[in-house]
């Protein structure tokens, strides 16, 4: 009880009011409503093709709504780019990672280094970028003094291009870090070393929204879910408490208990 009481007392952040977006005939997103108070760690679940991924294409402006709007910081942002979103400071990774596959792991983050967001907030003084960008692979689980850091990224593992995006968001200094199923594909292994790393972004007052499929995991960190199904919003709250609803049992649970 308490944790929800100073969970409410924090400031909004972001507001999703009624967006909707369709492609065709199919609704992909439904009226979706949702309040992110700062500091918060929000799941956003539901089957696969239930409006996740399209939703965050909605807040972060690679997708304009039909209808509803985006209120981040008490600025209504729908339909802005992409790149103006970024500056505000919300950062994304995304599903399929998208390193600069012929540069060395440490070079791929020259780019949000060199943003006019880290440019505002460094008054001008960036300091030696490569060093920077080294010490946020540290931040992210890559061995400082390995030859990973210097490899071609195009050439990683899987479990680094993960943590390589993460990178990305926290070379932009984001205020809200959306994670777009950071977890697939990981080893038990390395979601071992990851969740920390999140949990740590939290305790530093960073706000984060989390899209995933391995709920064991993400119900650890999170505060609050929102389960979405055919592009609606059916539930929302703690993960323990939304979980024993029929109708997410119905939409969500089953699939997954068939996966196994």
């Amino acid at each position: 009880m308490a944790d929800n009481q100073q969970n409410r007392e924090k400031p909004i952040l972001l507001r999703v009011d009624g967006l909707s977006k369709s492609f065709g005939g199919v609704h992909a997103v439904v009226g979706v409503s949702f309040e992110l108070r700062r500091n918060e760690l929000l799941g956003i679940i539901g089957p696969n093709g239930s409006g996740k991924t399209t939703l965050v294409n909605l807040i972060t402006g690679f997708l304009r709504p039909d209808a509803g709007r985006v209120i981040y910081g008490g600025r209504d942002i729908t339909g802005w780019m992409p790149y103006r979103i970024a500056r505000l400071g919300i950062a994304r990774t995304f599903q399929m990672v998208k390193p600069f596959p012929a540069l060395p792991a440490f070079k791929n983050l020259v780019i949000p280094l060199f943003s006019p967001r880290v440019k505002s907030l460094a008054g001008g003084r960036y300091g030696d970028r490569d060093s920077v960008a080294k010490d946020l692979l540290e931040d992210v689980g890559f061995e400082r003094e390995s030859s990973v850091t210097y490899k071609a990224a195009g050439s990683l593992p899987h479990g680094y291009l993960k943590r390589l995006e993460l990178a990305k968001c926290l070379a932009l200094r984001a205020d809200l870090i959306i994670l777009d199923e950071l977890f697939s594909g990981l080893s038990i292994a390395e979601l071992a070393g990851i969740v920390p790393i999140i949990e740590k972004l939290m305790v530093e007052g960073k706000t984060v929204i989390m899209i995933e499929h391995r709920l064991r995991e993400l119900f650890r960190i999170a505060d609050r879910v929102v389960v979405l199904n055919f592009g609606r919003a059916i539930a929302e709250g703690k993960p323990a408490e939304v979980m024993e609803k029929d109708e997410v049992k119905k939409a969500y649970l089953g699939s997954e208990e068939e996966e196994g």
